[in-house]
């Protein structure tokens, strides 16, 4: 999770911006980071609910504090040899990041396919101003693609395609 955090922050850092530039999401180049951490991660797809009046707001005229962690709950499947057939109910950390007066955002009471790295006990889904690692609405070709990458099929990049 470190390792995610400062790539974010050191791709984004340098000198003043007027804009965040953010490379797209794409799940495959995801399950591989996930896949090569240290750190245990796990994909799923469910809904999640949380308290929105947590989340930090973007402010271009002021630094936000680096991340908010809020509490969630989900309530959906998780990924395993038969696809997304084990049952998932946890509540977890939503993590929103800022980067400069740049936040994450998210929506409660949204499908998402997640990524989320186990923490101590507990599972954290990564939310950055940049997309990625948290799919709001999932595409029918997210969930084929993180699937096969999971069970050991195609896994390639989405501009690789």
């Amino acid at each position: 999770m470190m390792r995610v955090i400062a790539g974010l922050m050191l791709a984004l850092s340098g000198g003043p911006a007027l804009a965040l530039s953010c490379m797209p999401a794409d799940v495959a180049r995801e399950f591989r980071q996930a896949e090569s951490d240290e750190d245990a991660w796990l994909i799923v797809l469910g809904r999640m609910t949380f308290d929105e009046s947590r989340l930090p707001r973007e402010d271009l005229s002021q630094q936000q504090p680096p991340q908010t962690d809020i509490p969630a709950r989900i309530s959906g499947r998780s990924l395993g040899p038969d696809g997304f057939a084990q049952p998932f109910e946890h509540t977890i950390t939503l993590r929103a990041l800022c980067l400069g007066p740049w936040c994450a955002g998210a929506e409660s009471g949204e499908d998402y396919l997640m990524f989320l790295e186990q923490e101590g006990e507990g599972y954290i889904a990564l939310a950055s101003p940049c997309p990625g690692f948290i799919y709001p609405r999932p595409t029918a070709e997210q969930i084929e693609t993180v699937t096969s990458c999971f069970t050991g099929g195609r896994c390639e990049p989405q501009g690789l395609r």
